[in-house]
């Protein structure tokens, strides 16, 4: 069987690494969770309930990034949540901290983690260059976040309701953030492309 050997990333590809720099890393952790707050706080309109962007932001920096530095830049974003810095969606202005990871979005929160390293091995491979490899990533990713969300939510208050009230009125919002996340980074790669 072949293995597939790792590709640089989006991210490697418009800001290569010089000597594997810390500075980078760092710069890049935190531009990502500024990122992550921003897209946690915004309300999109949508059908059935309204959206934020931040699965969408985990999907695509866990593939730009890779699979390390997405879930470096995840878990600092969940650490400074823990800290009480309002980065949640919801969260009020002086946070709330490890209370608001502990109830019914902690799984979700979990799910963040493990969708950013999962997408992130798939476009250390070139799972992002093209459409339908990108799409199967994202679905996975999504997966994953909606999976971990599920069965913490079904552990507090049963699986009907978590099933009715976690994951239902969030799949047409999901889709769309799966459709746009499986254009964006393969116009990206192109758009490189054409430019280098």
């Amino acid at each position: 069987m072949e293995r597939t050997l790792a590709q640089p990333t989006l991210l490697g590809a418009v800001w290569p690494a010089s000597a594997d720099s810390l500075l980078r890393k760092i710069i890049l952790a935190v531009a990502g969770t500024a990122l992550l707050t921003v897209s946690a706080k915004i309300q999109v309109p949508f059908y059935p309930v309204p959206m934020t962007m931040q699965t969408f932001a985990i999907l695509v920096i866990g593939m730009a990034f890779g699979w390390r530095l997405g879930a470096a830049t995840v878990l600092l974003y969940l650490a400074e949540g823990a800290l009480g810095l309002p980065v949640f969606a919801g969260t009020p202005a002086k946070g709330i901290g490890l209370a608001y990871m502990a109830g019914p979005t902690g799984g979700y929160l979990v799910g963040f983690l493990v969708s950013a390293m999962a997408v992130g091995y798939l476009g250390e491979r070139g799972w992002d260059r093209n459409l339908l490899t990108t799409l199967a990533a994202m679905v996975l990713g999504t997966a994953l976040i909606f999976g971990f969300g599920y069965a913490w939510l079904a552990h507090l208050i049963g699986m009907a309701k978590a099933l009715q009230f976690g994951v239902l009125p969030f799949l047409w919002g999901a889709g769309f953030k799966i459709a746009l996340a499986a254009a964006v980074l393969p116009m990206c790669w192109k758009f490189l492309s054409r430019n280098s």
